[in-house]
């Protein structure tokens, strides 16, 4: 089985709440109620977007292994307006602490997706600070990549939305809903 899931912004990736303190987040419990499937991957609690959940471990093995160079494209919101040389450090690639790391693609969009929905709650706003808006691709994903390499150009991320990860999207999919998809193959 395999389900396409659309995060919400702060949904942990996981069924079961271990978290300690007042505040107890929402998980996936919350939204799947299907025994025995679990993430093929990963999304932070403040990413949004395309989530792949798998009661197939090989599946799930061909889904999230940098061997198989899986590409996932994100929907980026960031801080300033990128420079051409900021834009070809993302695609050149840039150092982080374990190692570089580059974009597969990015691109420059010129205005926020008219389709995007609005997030709950909303991304703070400086007034004297504008923002744009990228298309990343990626084939492998460490932890915070995305937001690690576009902060290591200065282009900080305010929003990220996962679209895609390999031939499945968000497409018709609305924050905290779901759909089965057909396995590879069928």
């Amino acid at each position: 089985m395999l389900i396409s899931f659309n995060k919400p912004w702060g949904v942990l990736c996981q069924f079961s709440n271990r978290e300690s303190g007042a505040a107890s987040s929402a998980t996936l419990a919350d939204f799947i109620s299907i025994p025995a499937v679990y993430p093929a991957g990963r999304l932070d609690r403040d990413s949004e977007g395309l989530l792949l959940l798998t009661d197939d471990g090989k599946l799930q093995d061909r889904i999230t292994n940098p061997v198989f160079a899986s590409r996932k494209c994100y929907l980026v919101q960031v801080e300033g307006l990128p420079s051409a040389s900021q834009l070809a450090r993302l695609r050149q690639g840039v150092k982080l602490k374990d190692g570089p790391a580059r974009a597969y693609s990015v691109e420059l969009l010129a205005k926020k997706p008219g389709w995007l929905w609005p997030r709950n709650p909303p991304i703070r706003q400086r007034k004297n600070i504008p923002v744009s808006w990228l298309e990343i691709t990626l084939t492998e994903g460490r932890n915070r990549q995305v937001r690690r390499i576009t902060a290591a150009v200065g282009l900080p991320t305010l929003r990220l939305v996962r679209l895609s990860v390999g031939a499945w999207d968000l497409h018709g999919l609305q924050p905290g809903q779901w759909r089965k998809e057909p396995l590879p193959g069928q």
